[in-house]
């Protein structure tokens, strides 16, 4: 038998079917993440094996140190793993270099951050349009436009983020990542630096938003009120899966 080279393939040849071109947005075998070398080695994910079908919401619920954010790290190219299989949208990210990683996020991955991370010296509308207008796309100011308007932010486009309130600028971040109509959309603790009231609205936008587009969705949380509003909650604990459930309010 020829050697396996990618995870869609290895399904593939254990269940003695051609490889069919996947379904899955993330596709992950044996994954993990050492940092540091020698006596100093600390190992981070421990063999996470994950498979997310395009379209679908997930959770990826723990407490702080559990490993839950390495693992979107490594999920959306910003770190890469130290062993196993990952594609991600189609594209081998364990074999790329970091200058291809950057190359195959663009575009097709979206992240939301709970620290906003928006340029304070661009108004909304250039937060969210450089970054399409450095990818090279067509139209970029009125994509922007268009996807602050879908968020409510169509009055705004004008305003510097220290002229926004915390729910304002998450509306900014959410536009920013969506606009390239990424297949992917990571969120990290979205609701972190804002009060309950203005968490709650933020998250049903991004859902909102979220089934607009199509795109699959991961969230990174500890809140497990927001976890089950996802179709499935993946729990993770000391850099391995603990469990993997459809989500109490999707079964049917």
């Amino acid at each position: 038998m020829g050697m396996v080279t990618s995870p869609a393939q290895a399904r593939s040849a254990l269940s003695g079917t051609p490889s069919p071109a996947s379904d899955d947005t993330i596709l992950a075998r044996d994954l993990r993440l050492t940092l540091g070398s020698g006596d100093s080695a600390v190992e981070i994910l421990k063999g996470i094996d994950l498979s997310v079908p395009r379209g679908q919401t997930l959770a990826l619920l723990g407490p702080s140190g559990s490993g839950k954010s390495s693992l979107m790290a490594v999920l959306c190219g910003l770190e890469r793993a130290s062993s196993g299989t990952l594609e991600v949208a189609g594209q081998d990210f364990v074999g790329m270099d970091e200058d291809a990683l950057a190359r195959a996020r663009r575009g097709r991955i979206g992240v939301v951050l709970q620290a906003f991370h928006l340029l304070p010296t661009m108004t909304a509308l250039e937060n969210v349009a450089t970054p399409l207008e450095l990818a090279g796309m067509p139209d970029a100011r009125a994509r922007a436009e268009a996807e602050l308007t879908a968020v409510g932010l169509g009055h705004r486009l004008s305003h510097y983020p220290a002229q926004l309130s915390g729910g304002e600028q998450q509306r900014v971040a959410i536009a920013r990542a969506l606009a390239p109509r990424p297949a992917l959309v990571f969120a990290d603790e979205p609701t972190g630096n804002l009060d309950a009231a203005t968490g709650a609205a933020i998250i049903d936008l991004l859902f909102a938003r979220r089934a607009e587009t199509g795109a699959t969705l991961l969230i990174i949380t500890h809140d497990e009120s927001l976890a089950h509003r996802c179709e499935r909650v993946v729990t993770i604990g000391d850099g391995r899966i603990a469990s993997d459930v459809r989500a109490s309010a999707h079964l049917g």
